[in-house]
């Protein structure tokens, strides 16, 4: 027939649902449907015939059935309350009680009406009016199913997950191509993967054996045997959608006037309830607890993490979208994007790349929007707290430190910002590129002391065993910090090399030489200049291999940027020390070198690995992922076991790579016997006393940060008078997180006042 229409003279719809050369000898196409039902604590053997008066009742009310001896029920069953319906193959009805359901304006009664229904098992005391066509599912308890078109299972189902049942070919797999629009990281999507497996698996592709026990654990995860139902969770609510196929639904979901769903899972429970709303058309992909998807959007191949949303037209493909995370009104393709991303507008793109988290799109950002290859494999790599300005257009292949802010702008040539913290600007006039090394900690203390306190609030996980790190100062900017210290003093030293041998060379101005420290060494000249003299330097300072172009790349107040890069470091370690010395009655040497490092670890020189927002001491990763190709952690659950013990190392990981950076802002004396890392015991001296000033510049800071704006004479001007203004806007220094700033930055300095 045409349209591949079959015209058969079987009438028995709802039977043979798993083909015959499908099923094992003893079998029959229900036994996966009754293993269904037996997880959710249904005998399948509690279910009897009907009795002749409800048999009468039915037919009464309108009601046919291809064959009455598959309609099986429970009891109570109260036959008056289903009319009007076809139903065929074997249908188990639950209790059917008189009593309403009643979610939000909408007040219904339990019962069946004007529906048609096949092969299906209904919960207890659920209300499905007007759905044309519902087949092979096992509908919970208590759910309300009204105006829906089409809800079907096909025996093939894989309910988003990259498995392939019997029968099929290969080339049916769906895989996602994250990072790289070429296909040369593709994952396989499966119910419960994190950020931590994809970030994993595409990451490490030159690692045969890990991915090929990738690929096996996935496997496992949902299987190959065909005749699995469809499932909607106990108390969901599907309301005028078309189609939904091939859709595993969990409970307390709300999916209203859906356009299309295909080949889903949705994970939803009480305490994280998703929701699906009008014009949303999803294809082929895993929506975690908690998600929100609204308006108009459109996503396929993907995965979205627990707590994320899509809204207002968004597009997500090929992408997996980290947990707590906002996506409206743009289009992201071929991403991996980790906790805590925001992105708003319409006119912004995310193409082939990693973003770290804690990131921000601004409106017309093109990131990754043009390949500098003859293919389109280019890829886009950014640290936490990644933040391009509006308009801004970065090209393939770039790679951007911790917490980048990028100026309106277009880079034009790729680049490799090793700064964290950083604000980056092109200058037009002169044609060169400009950074601004440690810009938030010098001119926006107010935006970055908030950062964590922000990001926790947003953080509405139902599990939280995964812990993420939301604070600036962590061990992973600190390991960019020391490298960025490093690039710092070389750029320095050499740039004043080159101006030493110049003809625009000062040398009443030569403060190196004024102080007897000139050094043959670029690094070793650039951290004494440094640290000696205040900005401007005589010189312009240039960095090399930043952009992938001829033009000059000038750092600005270098410095400055050093000093502060060495107080964020202070800072991070100084707050670990602070919480272990808040324990103590008096302050203990060797009790808290004791204390800094309780596991023995020793100097913590290696780097960190950021794991979908997870921090983890490399050597640890390299050590779990061995033991994934051993095959002494089977599966993904496994797993994700491991990483919940990662996450419970973390915290002490964290205090002895602390207690390292303590020990090189201030090495030990060469006759100390301290045998770790660490600083000796004047060393921690010196840094408490360090600590407790740079506490009053991070009083001063954030009020001072804040307060710019309020002082700026054209805010002023939409405002009749500053009393107006004050009663909008407030005034700075009784906003509420200055003042909490204030009060902590006293406890501080209370605390090392009394050591």
């Amino acid at each position: 027939m045409n349209n591949d229409i079959t015209i058969s003279c079987n009438i028995r719809v709802g039977t043979g649902f798993v083909p015959q050369e499908f099923l094992k000898p003893g079998e029959d196409e229900y036994r996966l449907r009754n293993l269904q039902l037996e997880h959710r604590g249904i005998d399948p053997r509690d279910f009897r015939p009907l009795q002749p008066f409800e048999l009468e009742t039915l037919v009464r009310n309108h009601n046919t059935c291809s064959d009455w001896s598959l309609f099986l029920v429970s009891d109570p069953f109260t036959p008056e309350l289903i009319h009007n319906s076809f139903f065929s193959g074997l249908v188990r009805i639950g209790k059917l009680e008189r009593v309403s359901l009643e979610h939000h304006d909408l007040h219904l009664f339990a019962g069946i009406s004007n529906s048609q229904i096949i092969a299906c098992d209904v919960g207890d005391n659920c209300v499905i009016t007007n759905c044309t066509y519902i087949a092979h599912y096992i509908i919970g308890e208590y759910c309300i199913l009204i105006d829906n078109a089409e809800i079907h299972v096909s025996n093939h189902a894989k309910f988003g997950n990259g498995s392939v049942m019997e029968g099929e070919k290969e080339d049916v797999r769906i895989t996602i191509d994250v990072m790289n629009e070429s296909g040369g990281r593709p994952i396989l999507p499966f119910n419960g993967m994190t950020t931590a497996d994809a970030y994993l698996w595409a990451r490490h592709r030159e690692n045969a054996p890990l991915m090929k026990r990738f690929e096996a654990m996935t496997e496992a995860v949902f299987g190959k045997r065909r005749g699995t139902y469809g499932v909607i969770g106990n108390g969901s609510v599907l309301k005028s959608n078309r189609v939904i196929k091939d859709v595993a639904i969990g409970e307390s979901a709300y999916i209203k006037g859906a356009n299309k769903l295909k080949n889903l899972t949705i994970n939803s429970s009480e305490a994280a309830r998703t929701q699906i709303g009008e014009g949303v058309e999803l294809v082929n992909g895993i929506i975690g607890y908690g998600c929100k998807v609204f308006y108009g959007c459109k996503a396929v191949r993907f995965v979205m993490s627990d707590n994320s949303a899509l809204k207002y037209g968004a597009r997500l493909i090929h992408s997996v979208l980290g947990e707590n995370s906002t996506v409206s009104c743009c289009e992201i393709l071929n991403n991996l994007i980790f906790p805590a991303h925001e992105q708003h507008h319409n006119t912004s793109f995310l193409i082939a790349s990693l973003v770290k988290g804690q990131s921000n799109m601004a409106a017309g950002a093109t990131i990754g929007s043009n390949h500098n290859s003859r293919a389109p494999d280019g890829e886009i790599e950014a640290g936490r707290g990644f933040w391009p300005g509006l308009c801004t257009s970065v090209k393939h292949s770039s790679r951007f430190a911790s917490f980048c802010l990028l100026a309106k702008g277009d880079y034009r040539y790729e680049l490799d910002i090793p700064f964290p913290f950083c604000l980056v600007d092109n200058d037009y006039k002169k044609d060169r590129l400009l950074l601004s090394p440690a810009y938030w900690w010098i001119s926006n203390l107010y935006a970055l002391m908030r950062n964590e306190a922000k990001f926790e609030s947003r953080d509405k996980r139902a599990d939280k065993s995964l812990g993420f790190e939301y604070s600036p100062f962590a061990p992973d900017t600190a390991q960019e910090i020391i490298l960025a210290l490093e690039i710092l003093e070389k750029a320095a030293g050499l740039s004043y090399q080159r101006y030493r041998n110049g003809p625009e060379y000062d040398p009443n101005r030569d403060i190196v030489l004024a102080a007897g420290k000139f050094d043959p060494d670029p690094r070793i000249l650039g951290r004494a200049i440094l640290a000696e003299s205040a900005d401007p330097l005589p010189f312009e300072t240039l960095a090399e291999n930043i952009e992938h172009s001829d033009r000059r790349c000038v750092i600005k107040k270098p410095a400055k940027a050093w000093k502060a890069y060495r107080d964020i470091l202070l800072w991070f370690a100084g707050r670990e020390v602070e919480k272990k010395i808040s324990d103590f009655q008096s302050l203990d040497f060797q009790k808290l070198r004791k204390a800094m490092d309780p596991d023995g670890i020793g100097p913590l020189l290696g780097k960190w690995e950021n794991l979908g927002g997870l921090l983890v001491y490399e050597p640890r990763l390299d050590a779990l992922l061995e033991q994934v190709i051993e095959g002494s952690c089977p599966t993904w659950n496994d797993l994700h076991d491991r990483y919940r013990g990662l996450s419970k190392c973390y915290e002490r990981d964290k205090a002895a790579y602390a207690w390292t950076i303590l020990g090189y802002l201030y090495p030990p004396s060469p006759t100390s016997t301290a045998k770790d890392a660490g600083p000796d015991s004047e060393g921690l001296r010196l840094a408490l006393a360090d600590l407790r000033l740079v506490a009053d510049y991070i009083d001063r800071g954030v009020l001072s940060s804040r307060a710019k704006d309020w002082e700026n004479p054209f805010r002023k001007a939409t405002y009749r008078s500053e009393e107006e203004m004050t009663a909008v806007l407030g005034k700075p220094e009784e906003n509420s997180f200055v003042q909490r700033t204030r009060e902590e930055m006293a406890a501080l300095r209370s605390l090392l006042d009394s050591l």
